[in-house]
């Protein structure tokens, strides 16, 4: 009886000290909430933590509703961006349209005949039919020269995360690869069952929750940095995925160039921040660590909760 009882009085501290450890768990130290607001942050920043964009590796989309800016990676999807340049060079997408919206997930555009040999435009000069896959790049390729700013929060969908170059990057050390998140605005290559079907005449702009289990499964080319909102305010589509059932419901492209073929005097003059700046690493901690209306503040950030600001040029 005494072991019984011994055993039952120890199996009741135990029970005790679990549900006490379940109910109080560790805390976790708290770091300062910063005096700056972002608006405060980004107003201080000196001029050396941001960069213009490269008309080379920009598109500028016209919609009858306005103009919409895609910033292309050709560190993360050279044969794409490459691909793609000339694409908007002959231009491909002048007078196509937006094919689909599906509510929560992405805008695409391109041929609506695209599927169809004896209706589909024909690519221009210098563009190909047939492209590699480009899911990941070696990790090296996101080391010094990318300038690779590695957050320390956790992150579900991938061992490493951060930004280079403005975009968002994922990264597995064991596996050596990395590439290119799909968070809101991230633009990708649209492909059929095929791995290397993707060739960039058929793109899309994530408009909802970020996809991520897309990644490595689609080839990403940059991402939208001006007019987002110009494309996940489509109506949506009817049919199946969000395509649209009739022609007339969809939105024409008027064109879309490369910014380097746009008249100096006529191109959009914005600034991105640079993702290796002190600025950006304020900016993150703003996000982290929140004050004035929030109660709770979250300490936490992820790859998709902060999107890279941009400016007019001075």
């Amino acid at each position: 009886m005494k072991h019984t009882a011994r055993a039952l009085t120890l199996a009741l501290t135990l029970t005790g000290l679990l549900g006490a450890a379940i109910a109080a768990p560790k805390a976790q130290p708290k770091a300062p909430i910063p005096r700056k607001s972002a608006q405060e942050i980004l107003a201080a920043s000196p001029a050396s933590d941001w960069r213009a964009l490269n008309p080379d590796n920009t598109l500028l989309m016209e919609l009858a509703s306005g103009q919409v800016i895609i910033e292309l990676a050709p560190r993360f999807a050279p044969a794409h961006v490459a691909n793609i340049r000339a694409l908007a060079r002959g231009g491909y997408w002048d007078g196509l349209a937006i094919l689909r919206v599906q509510d929560n997930f992405v805008t695409q555009w391109g041929d609506p005949d695209g599927e169809d040999a004896a209706k589909a435009r024909a690519l221009p000069a210098g563009a190909n039919a047939k492209l590699p896959a480009e899911f990941s790049v070696p990790i090296d390729a996101i080391g010094k020269s990318a300038r690779f700013t590695k957050l320390p929060d956790v992150d579900g969908w991938a061992p490493r995360t951060g930004f280079a170059e403005g975009f968002p990057v994922a990264a597995d050390p064991k596996l050596g690869k990395a590439w290119l998140a799909h968070c809101y605005g991230v633009v990708g290559a649209g492909r059929s069952d095929a791995v290397d079907s993707s060739n960039g005449t058929e793109l899309y702009a994530v408009i909802g929750q970020a996809p991520r289990g897309l990644d490595l499964n689609i080839t990403v080319v940059g991402r939208v940095i001006k007019g987002m909102e110009l494309l996940s305010a489509l109506p949506r589509g009817a049919a199946a995925m969000g395509f649209y059932d009739k022609p007339e419901q969809r939105t024409g492209i008027q064109r879309i160039r490369l910014l380097a073929d746009v008249p100096p005097a006529e191109r959009p003059a914005l600034q991105v921040l640079k993702t290796e700046s002190p600025t950006w690493t304020q900016l993150l901690d703003a996000r982290r660590y929140r004050g004035g209306w929030f109660v709770h503040s979250p300490g936490h950030i992820d790859i998709c909760s902060a999107s890279v600001p941009t400016r007019p040029a001075p």
